[in-house]
C-alpha cells in the first residue's frame, strides 16, 4: 500500500510539473538523519549515536514562468522521501557502556522507516537577479513545507521470533544474557539487530494517572510533518547542479518512537489481554529490563517518556540534480 501511494504521488508530481512549465528538474539526495525524542543517553538534545540513512527524490520548479523571468526567486517543489530514524539505549556511546549508560536500566529501542511525500515553498537567494543562475554558479535557498509520512516503529526485543523463550535479560553488571537475573549462570549475548516487534501492535503505554488514567489506543502510522531547511547549490552546467542541505522535520506526534508517557499497570494490561502469555509479552515489550515499573502506579513507576516533547529529526544531505527540457524546440535561453 505504501509503495503504491508513493508511486502514485510521483506520477502526479511529474504530471503537474509537465503541465505547469517547460522545464522539470529532478534531484536525488542521500544523507543521514538525527533523531530528537524521548530516548537517549546523551545529556544534550543531540544524540550523537542516532545517525541513520535516508534518501530523497525531488521534483523542482513547479511554478510556471509565463513572463520568462531570467530566474525565479520564489518557487515550489515536491519530494518523495525515505527516512530511517532510531535509537537503542543499551548500545555503547560516548565511551560508556552497560550500567554506565544513563538509560540502560530503561533499555528501550526502536527503528522507524518513514515513507512520505511533501510539498515545499522555496526561496532562492541569488546575488544578481538579472543574471542566470548557471552563470552565478553558487546560490543559497530556503524551504518550508508540509508532508504526510507513513511509518511503524519496531523494536529489537527477541533473539529470533517474538516469544517469551527468546527474551533478552539485562543484568546488574550491565550485560545482556540468555537467562533471568539471579540465575546461577547465564551466557552473555548481544542483540541480533533485527527489529522484529511491531510496537504499534501492542498496548504498552498509558495516559494520565489515578482516576483519569487511560490506555493508549492503537496509534495511526500516518503522521503530518513540517519540513524546513536551507542549503547551497552549485551549477556545474546549465542543467546539472550539486548541493548540500540541512533540514529539520517537525511532527505533530510524540509516537514516532512508540514512547510518550507512562508504563501501563499490570491490571491495565490484563484488561486488554485475557491470555496470560500475551500479558507477559506486553509487560516485557513495554518494560524490557524489568526496572521501569513494578506494575502499579507507585513511586517505583517511572515515566516512559515526555508527552510534551514531540518527536522530530534533522536531515543532512548531498544532492545531484538535472534539468530536463519539456519542449526543446521552443527553448528560451533567457528563461531559467
Amino acid at each position: 500500500m505504501t509503495a503504491r501511494l508513493l508511486a502514485t504521488s510521483a506520477l502526479c508530481a511529474v504530471a503537474v510539473a509537465g503541465a505547469a512549465q517547460r522545464n522539470l528538474e529532478i534531484g536525488i539526495s542521500s544523507g543521514v538523519t538525527h533523531y530528537y525524542g524521548d530516548l537517549g543517553n546523551w545529556g544534550g538534545q543531540v544524540q550523537w549515536n542516532s545517525t541513520r540513512p535516508a534518501l530523497n527524490i525531488t521534483f523542482r520548479d513547479f511554478f510556471n514562468n509565463p513572463k520568462r523571468y531570467v530566474t525565479r526567486s520564489f518557487t515550489m517543489e515536491c519530494r518523495l522521501s525515505w527516512f530511517r530514524i532510531g535509537y537503542n539505549e543499551v548500545r555503547p556511546t560516548g565511551g560508556k557502556s552497560g550500567i554506565e549508560l544513563h538509560n540502560f536500566r530503561r533499555g528501550l529501542n526502536f527503528r522507524n522507516d518513514l515513507f512520505g511525500a511533501s510539498t515545499h515553498m522555496v526561496l532562492n537567494a541569488y546575488r544578481e537577479p538579472f543574471t542566470p543562475l548557471f552563470k552565478q554558479r553558487f546560490f543559497m535557498y530556503f524551504h518550508l513545507g508540509v508532508g504526510l509520512y507513513y511509518g511503524r516503529p519496531k523494536g529489537d526485543l527477541f533473539r529470533g521470533d517474538p516469544g517469551l523463550d527468546n527474551k533478552y535479560y539485562y543484568w546488574e553488571d550491565g550485560s545482556i544474557r540468555d537467562t533471568p537475573r539471579g540465575s546461577p549462570q547465564g551466557e552473555v549475548i548481544e542483540q541480533d539487530g533485527k527489529y522484529e516487534t511491531d510496537l504499534y501492535a501492542w498496548a504498552i503505554e498509558g495516559r494520565g494517572k489515578g482516576t483519569s488514567s487511560t490506555i493508549q489506543e492503537r496509534t495511526s502510522p500516518w503522521n503530518i510533518g513540517i519540513p524546513m531547511g536551507c542549503g547551497i547549490r552549485y551549477m556545474v552546467t546549465r542543467k546539472l547542479s550539486v548541493g548540500a542541505e540541512f533540514s529539520y522535520y517537525m511532527f505533530l506526534t510524540d509516537m514516532l518512537d512508540a514512547v510518550s508517557e507512562r508504563y501501563l499497570t499490570y491490571d491495565e494490561i490484563g484488561s486488554v489481554y485475557a491470555d496470560s502469555t500475551q500479558q507477559y509479552m506486553a509487560r516485557y515489550i513495554s518494560d524490557p529490563t524489568g526496572w521501569g515499573t513494578d506494575g502499579t502506579q507507585s513511586f517505583r513507576t517511572s515515566r516512559r517518556g515526555n508527552p510534551g516533547l514531540p518527536d522530530n529529526f534533522s536531515y543532512l544531505s548531498f544532492e545531484v540534480s538535472y534539468k530536463l527540457d519539456r519542449r526543446p524546440g521552443r527553448r528560451n535561453f533567457m528563461s531559467f
